[in-house]
């Protein structure tokens, strides 16, 4: 599986195609209160939570270094640390979110990914935030957007009885290093390189019959 830093038009693609497949799936959600594998939320309040990730990596880059996001990182607390403090911040969010549809919510989300996806190619290089004395770009988070919307175009599909697989799924598994670099990624156990980053992100490859423990959800 890739360890090398993605390149940079691959990286694009997949976070188009992710951005893509979320408005696809969104479309064919019949019921907005339908559980799904992210087991805090239903898929009203996963498109919720994705409307409020959209904003914030909006707000993330145009604030770097210095975003909100880079002084959490910056603070080389521990991996279980960080992740309390950013379940904190989505519950926090979400929580004061309008009353709006889901599909006003996905609207809201794709208009946040489209202009990130705008802005990030022309300050690719540019340090986002630094993580335990390694520099990580612009690039590298964009990366990490890619894991996130694949992710949760994985979740609203299982949610409707459907399946998603990306189309560059080594991609995210290099993204997974360069972007999440506080979270191990899961190799082995005859997992392919999209089955690993469904298993690091703490997702039950057999939901609904086998949920995800809560408390091992680690991302997205």
């Amino acid at each position: 599986m890739e360890r090398t830093p993605p390149e940079r038009h691959r990286v694009l693609e997949c976070y188009q195609e992710g951005v893509q497949a979320i408005r696809a799936l969104a479309a064919r959600v019949p019921d907005w209160r339908v559980a799904t594998p992210c087991t805090e939320w239903d898929a009203l309040e996963l498109a919720g939570h994705l409307r409020c990730v959209a904003e914030g990596y909006l707000e993330y880059l145009q604030d770097s270094p210095d975003s909100r996001l880079a002084k959490l990182f910056g603070q080389d607390a521990a991996t279980a640390v960080l992740i309390r403090q950013q379940a904190r911040q989505n519950a926090a969010e979400l929580a004061v979110l309008p009353v709006e549809s889901g599909a006003a919510r996905v609207v809201a989300f794709t208009v946040s990914a489209g202009a990130y996806a705008d802005l990030v190619p022309d300050q690719w290089d540019r340090t986002h935030l630094i993580h335990r004395g390694t520099k990580y770009t612009v690039g590298d988070h964009a990366g990490a957007a890619c894991v996130e919307w694949h992710l949760h175009a994985w979740d609203l599909a299982r949610a409707v009885g459907e399946d998603h697989r990306p189309g560059d799924a080594e991609l995210l598994v290099s993204a997974w290093h360069w972007g999440v670099p506080h979270l191990p990624l899961v190799v082995g156990e005859g997992l392919d390189a999209w089955e690993a980053v469904l298993r690091s992100s703490g997702r039950s490859l057999r939901w609904p019959d086998i949920p995800a423990a809560p408390l091992y959800r680690r991302t997205g």
